[in-house]
């Protein structure tokens, strides 16, 4: 399923003027729940990395990042985008090659739908995270999600074998997987994909940051410690050098 043509139609998605513009509210909802976690020196680890994308925007928000995806087609994209600015290694979610605690952090965004069990990778990345998870899905309790089974026909690529999350079914899931841990949820785009645009009202409908789990795109943090994970004071006092 994910093969070369695959890998190419994921990115040229984003190039569309509703993948672009998707693009640019899922990678703000990252940005918002990922901003208290210190960057400097901190190893993060996204599981089903894909073409490289996200690990692109985490690289250049500070952080020092690793991918690992089961797809090598998926994975060489993400080699020609990256270069050496990401470790990359190619496995199976369910058996991450790392040490425990190897990483500061790990994500997951848009991978759990398309693994036979998701609840074992979530171990494996809490397993290897010793402070957050950020986990991404689609929303099928959202317009979006209802449009896509009201109009099957319209469902192309990998989406059509997606297993879709239900934001009552992703946090009984996390709270299985992972015990009762801190955890908060956040979405965007409001609306139904048609309406993923600049123009009009749609551009504010669809560009607000949720406090609801009700847009397409949902994105849960999940806090390993016992202790809030936040960046320290100094670190936004600090500027930066110019040269």
């Amino acid at each position: 399923m994910w093969d070369s043509e695959t890998a190419r139609r994921y990115d040229a998605w984003f190039e569309t003027p509703p993948g672009a513009f998707a693009l640019t509210r899922e990678i703000r909802l990252l940005e918002r729940m990922t901003s208290g976690w210190p960057r400097r020196g901190q190893r993060l680890l996204e599981v089903g990395c894909g073409t490289g994308i996200f690990l692109d925007v985490l690289h250049g928000a500070g952080f020092d990042v690793a991918g690992l995806d089961a797809s090598p087609a998926m994975l060489e994209a993400a080699r020609r985008r990256m270069g050496e600015r990401a470790d990359l290694h190619l496995g199976d979610g369910g058996h991450l090659p790392f040490d425990d605690n190897e990483f500061d952090f790990c994500v997951l965004l848009t991978v759990l739908e398309f693994c036979p069990d998701p609840g074992l990778v979530l171990r494996e990345a809490a397993r290897v995270a010793r402070k957050a998870l950020l986990v991404g899905y689609l929303n099928r309790f959202s317009c979006y999600g209802l449009t896509m089974r009201l109009f099957p026909g319209h469902t192309r690529g990998p989406l059509r074998q997606a297993r879709w999350f239900t934001p009552w079914g992703m946090g009984r899931l996390l709270r299985t997987s992972l015990g009762r841990r801190p955890c908060r949820t956040r979405s965007v785009l409001l609306g139904p994909k048609a309406s993923w645009r600049e123009a009009g009202p749609w551009r504010q409908i669809n560009s607000a940051i949720l406090s609801s789990p009700v847009g397409a795109f949902c994105a849960a943090d999940v806090c390993l410690t016992d202790a809030p994970i936040m960046t320290p004071l100094p670190a936004f006092k600090a500027k930066a050098c110019l040269g």
